[in-house]
């Protein structure tokens, strides 16, 4: 399989590059226009960029990751997460639609949305199922709430093949420390290097459906393969973890005593007290369990912090 990935040199994309080429797939991996940790770059916002890119790439499989993901930063600049990631999508949807019409065979698009579009929701809706309506409440969960039904308007209107995947909180090494997990990880570690022995949290009390990013991996790839087009899908484990339990588990692989204070600045005025989802329609759809347990991603995500501190040191 030739299999085309945007948002390549991000923290999911290099997993799934790893994931493609370990099975024996042609990988085409694409980062965004300022990403240097790619040789090819291209810019969600460029139709003529996108469909160049599809050409010299003749891809059976789009994994479609390219976005802007960080929640705090779609709300300093909302425009610009519309842009990239509403807009850019129904870009990319043109682009593949006037690929195949110039007699290529339709490749796939596998597109990563979020359970974020899922938004705040009463007790009774949980565990979140694909068939509750959308309900956004923040720019970044409305940008991918609407590039969804743009892409389902695509694959009803023209035949696009796309699947959409809900991926709910997914976790491991290599992931930007601007998020919850890895953020506490490396404050640990450099607290292990001899910093100063207070760490810096925001709400301890979100509960939240983390899942190992391999274990993602291996669901997105199942669905790439037997996912059906214009069917969504979530990507989770069904169960619900406090940021606090996180937190009390990398504590205890960091093996350091802490402090721990609350941040201002950290606490997101439109954060979701619950999100836990049902994965059972991904389940029957392609038999994927998640095989990587908690602690041990915890455990990773630490050693990897760690690592990186010794290696500024």
């Amino acid at each position: 399989m030739r299999a085309l990935v945007t948002g390549a040199g991000g923290f999911v994309g290099h997993y799934v590059v790893e994931a493609l080429r370990a099975r024996g797939d042609d990988v085409f991996p694409y980062g965004g226009p300022h990403d240097e940790k790619e040789p090819a770059r291209v810019d969600a916002r460029d139709e003529g960029g996108l469909l160049a890119m599809l050409h010299a790439t003749r891809p059976n499989l789009i994994v479609h990751l390219a976005a802007q993901a960080f929640v705090p930063e779609s709300i300093a600049a909302p425009l610009e997460t519309y842009e990239i990631n509403t807009l850019g999508t129904a870009r990319l949807a043109q682009a593949i639609r006037s690929y195949a019409s110039a007699g290529n065979p339709m490749p796939r698009l596998l597109f990563t949305s979020s359970a974020e579009v899922y938004g705040k929701r009463d007790g009774g809706d949980f565990p979140l199922r694909e068939t509750l309506a959308t309900n956004p409440s923040n720019p970044y969960a409305a940008s991918k709430a609407a590039a969804e039904s743009i892409l389902l308007g695509e694959v009803h209107g023209f035949g696009l093949d796309a699947v959409i995947v809900r991926s709910f909180n997914h976790i491991g090494p290599g992931q930007s420390d601007r998020f919850v997990i890895p953020s506490f990880a490396s404050q640990l570690a450099r607290i292990a290097a001899g910093d100063e022995q207070i760490l810096w949290v925001g709400n301890l009390d979100a509960r939240r459906d983390f899942l190992d990013v391999r274990d993602v991996v291996a669901a997105y790839l199942a669905l790439a393969e037997r996912g059906t087009p214009g069917e969504i899908y979530n990507v989770c484990s069904g169960v619900a973890r406090t940021i606090r339990d996180a937190l009390r588990e990398l504590i205890i692989a960091a093996r350091v005593p802490v402090e721990v204070r609350e941040d201002p600045e950290r606490m997101r005025p439109s954060d979701v007290p619950l999100f836990v989802g049902d994965a059972s329609k991904l389940r029957a759809a392609t038999g994927w369990e998640p095989s990587v347990p908690f602690k041990e991603s915890i455990r990773d995500i630490y050693a990897a912090a760690a690592g990186n501190t010794q290696n500024r040191s």
